[in-house]
């Protein structure tokens, strides 16, 4: 493995990262996201996946999250990612699912994370947070 593919590992989590809190936030529509994440090769989507899954878990997604997650994203609730979500406790094993299914594991996993995320800036951090990424300037654009 070269340096470069390190850094564009680094560079991939550091732009997820920046991305799914713009959406969590509203300042980047959850299609804009989407579509971010679609042209993204399959490793790369299943990288994205297992870091999104990773501030799941961190901002204490519950069952009720994820049913609130699964209704803001659009995806069905029979869907395997939507299940999963919903489940008590949520199942994080979306880059486990098929290829064909990432695009649906996105969608809900960030709609999932953005109200528990949500629900802890209000709790938790309000007005006195010190995370870097609940304190993110207004977008300047869309990609």
């Amino acid at each position: 493995m070269t340096d470069t593919s390190s850094d564009d590992g680094r560079a991939l989590r550091r732009e997820t990262e920046r991305i799914v809190n713009e959406i969590a936030q509203g300042l980047r529509t959850l299609d804009a996201g989407a579509g971010w994440f679609s042209c993204l090769a399959p490793t790369g989507q299943r990288e994205v996946l297992q870091e999104v899954a990773g501030y799941a878990m961190q901002a204490h997604i519950t069952a009720a999250d994820g049913r609130a997650g699964v209704a803001r994203s659009g995806v069905k609730p029979t869907a395997n990612p939507s299940v999963m979500i919903c489940m008590d406790p949520p199942r994080y094993g979306f880059a486990g699912l098929p290829a064909a299914e990432y695009v649906k594991a996105f969608h809900v996993l960030v709609s999932a994370f953005a109200i528990a995320d949500t629900r802890r800036r209000e709790a938790y951090c309000r007005g006195a947070c010190g995370h870097a990424w609940h304190n993110l300037p207004a977008a300047t654009g869309q990609p």
